[in-house]
């Protein structure tokens, strides 16, 4: 039975698109990214690894999971009596919440090599902090950088100038439109294990290098020394090296993924897992740059509210308690396990990416996008919220990864019939979109 019938959901978006620019306030969670027409859009609950949409139908969830902030799963009991114990002794104050410091400690505690932290509510303008303390610090403007970052104009100025520098950086198609023309020039990017991209660059900004920008990983590993080269040209370039962790942080470490890679930054950011789907992002840091926040205005009201730093508390706590990192690893390794076999069986190619906790694989070829369309479409009828990625958690229980993988072998089974035929002919909707885009 197609999707589209009884789902009130598809029904509020169509209301959501004539009142609100883009549908919703976050691109990933468009339903056009996944099945479009189709995708219940909006839930009436959440809990664990299950979701209920607005007609009261209960999915388990195997695709982004909460865009990654839910590392234990949704509503945890542990992080929500934290929060709802804020809210009891009142969440906003003239006055400051002790808990900036014991935070501030803690993540300094995680990492030996910080001395000080900043705190905003979301990765975005966390790195948009970051950008800001580096070029202080520095006095420098030119910033080189690797991988998705944000929104914010530091970050799109990349594609101020003709071309689209940031295709290669996991989003395509993102229109610069709105961001100052007097930017271009102002960050560069540089291929993830190309230290030669990198060298390049540091040549290009001729002295006015304020910080390299990047995820320490999020599809392949580093190649040996890359990293640590990455470091080195910092260090001999007087520039500021910022890794960002809003994606990649408690997942693989009760902390950043650096700390399994074994390279120090000089700044980190961390935001989505560390605060269990309540708004928190941490800026850490050594001591010379962080000071550096003090001779440029940094500052925001709803940055000192009570419930983020309650629920990364007590996020933190059970992450390190409960060995979190090794479940999401188990859970992600079972599942490369399970598509690599369910592949081989329905005769599919696929290709793998992703750190274990952030496991992914993709169709090849031109039909990649309505394949995927069609696997989207499959696992909803079979009770699954799926994507071609899946943000593991603390709540995916090994008999939810049995039943996501049973349904993902009759899934493939599908896709492999409809290859050439041309696939499109077994969607009830439009094919997912791949990157950014205009709604109308």
């Amino acid at each position: 039975m197609s999707e589209r019938s009884n789902n009130r959901g598809a029904e509020l978006y169509q209301r959501a698109k004539r009142l609100i620019p883009g549908g919703t306030q976050l691109l990933s969670k468009r339903p056009e990214m996944f099945l479009p027409e189709q995708w219940p859009a909006y839930y009436r609950s959440a809990k664990g690894c299950r979701v209920t949409d607005l007609d009261g139908r209960t999915y388990l969830d195997f695709s982004h999971c909460g865009v990654g902030t839910c590392v234990l799963g949704y509503a945890d009991p542990d992080v929500d009596a934290a929060v709802k114990a804020a809210i009891d002794r009142g969440s906003m104050s003239t006055l400051n919440d002790p808990a900036e410091v014991e935070l501030a400690e803690l993540l300094i505690e995680l990492h030996p090599w910080a001395e000080m932290a900043r705190y905003a509510r979301t990765g975005g303008e966390a790195m948009a902090i970051a950008a800001r303390i580096a070029r202080a610090a520095t006095g420098r403007s030119t910033i080189a950088f690797c991988g998705y970052h944000g929104w914010a104009d530091w970050y799109l100025a990349a594609n101020v100038e003709a071309g689209d520098n940031l295709a290669e950086h996991l989003l395509p198609g993102l229109a610069p439109r709105g961001v100052p023309p007097a930017l271009e020039g102002t960050i560069l990017p540089f291929r993830y294990n190309r230290l030669d991209d990198l060298e390049e660059v540091v040549a290009a900004a001729g002295g006015d290098l304020a910080a390299v920008v990047m995820e320490p990983q999020r599809s392949a590993g580093p190649e040996p020394g890359f990293l640590a080269g990455v470091a080195r040209l910092c260090r001999d370039a007087g520039a500021v090296l910022v890794f960002d962790e809003v994606t990649s942080g408690f997942r693989m470490t009760t902390g950043g993924l650096h700390l399994a890679l074994g390279v120090e930054p000089d700044v980190a950011v961390f935001a989505k897992g560390m605060s269990n789907g309540y708004p928190m992002a941490a800026v850490i840091g050594r001591r010379p740059v962080m000071e550096a926040a003090q001779g440029t205005f940094i500052s925001s009201t709803y940055w000192t509210e009570s419930i983020g730093p309650a629920a990364a508390l007590a996020t933190i706590a059970k992450h390190r308690d409960a060995d979190v990192p090794r479940h999401l690893v188990a859970v992600g390794e079972r599942l490369t396990a399970g598509w690599r076999e369910a592949a081989a069986a329905a005769g599919l190619e696929i290709a793998f990416d992703g750190i274990p906790p952030l496991a992914g694989f993709s169709f090849p070829g031109d039909e990649a996008p309505a394949l995927t369309t069609l696997f989207i479409q499959q696992m909803l009828r079979r009770g699954f919220l799926a994507s071609t990625h899946v943000y593991a958690m603390l709540a995916h229980r090994d008999d939810d990864v049995s039943a996501y993988l049973e349904a993902v072998g009759e899934a493939f089974a599908q896709v492999a019939a409809a290859r050439g035929k041309p696939p499109e002919s077994y969607l009830d909707g439009p094919v997912k979109h791949s990157g950014f885009r205009r709604l109308n």
